[in-house]
């Protein structure tokens, strides 16, 4: 049976999906390591889809800064714990999401300006209506995976929604980590492509 993603992980693949770029492993294993520099290339490269990913969700330009910045700093204050067969961009991505909630979360219980009945039937027919999309999309990625070539699906299966690292997917399917990452940045531009030709670029920005 098909693991579905929760709607955390439908985020992470709409945005992820987007460059269409895959972590360099020994970007990874040099950030580790504590190279500065490789660090300062990792932030020039992701900064931008982060920021515009944050926004996307609702935040303004100064909470999208500072929560991009705050997942940056996790990143190299955690270094030492980096597993180079993991993507660390996914990583940082769902730092800055996990990030983002605790945010919407804090900031929420000192919102007094609306009246609590009226905001709370407002926000009832809004998650409503979200959850309808959510689910829509949930079916979309859906088809997509079952529609890639075996192979392909089952990494993107193991590696993205079981969070296997690279090498574990490597090992149990028996082929080598260089193949687990083609097949991956194959998977992700699968389901932007076919995410673009059932919404559009228009109405699929809407959820990036």
């Amino acid at each position: 049976m098909l693991h579905l993603p929760g709607i955390e992980s439908v985020f992470l693949i709409l945005a992820l999906s987007k460059s269409g770029e895959l972590d360099d492993r020994e970007l990874s294993i040099a950030i580790r390591k504590g190279d500065q520099k490789a660090f300062e290339t990792f932030f020039d490269r992701h900064y931008e889809p982060v920021y515009r990913f944050l926004i996307s969700r609702g935040m303004n330009h100064d909470e999208a800064q500072d929560l991009t910045q705050r997942a940056f700093l996790m990143i190299w204050e955690k270094r030492n714990t980096i597993d180079e067969t993991k993507s660390l961009r996914a990583f940082l991505f769902r730092i800055a999401y996990t990030r983002m909630l605790n945010h919407i979360e804090y900031h929420s219980k000192f919102d007094q300006n609306t009246d609590p009945a009226e905001d709370s039937a407002s926000g009832s027919a809004k998650t409503t209506e979200k959850e309808m999309e959510h689910r829509e999309l949930l079916n979309q990625i859906q088809r997509l995976i079952v529609a890639m070539p075996e192979k392909r699906g089952t990494v993107f299966q193991l590696c993205f929604m079981k969070e296997f690292t690279y090498k574990e997917t490597a090992e149990t399917i028996g082929i080598s980590i260089k193949t687990v990452e083609n097949h991956m940045a194959l998977a992700f531009r699968d389901i932007r492509e076919g995410l673009k030709t059932v919404y559009g670029d228009e109405i699929l920005n809407r959820f990036l």
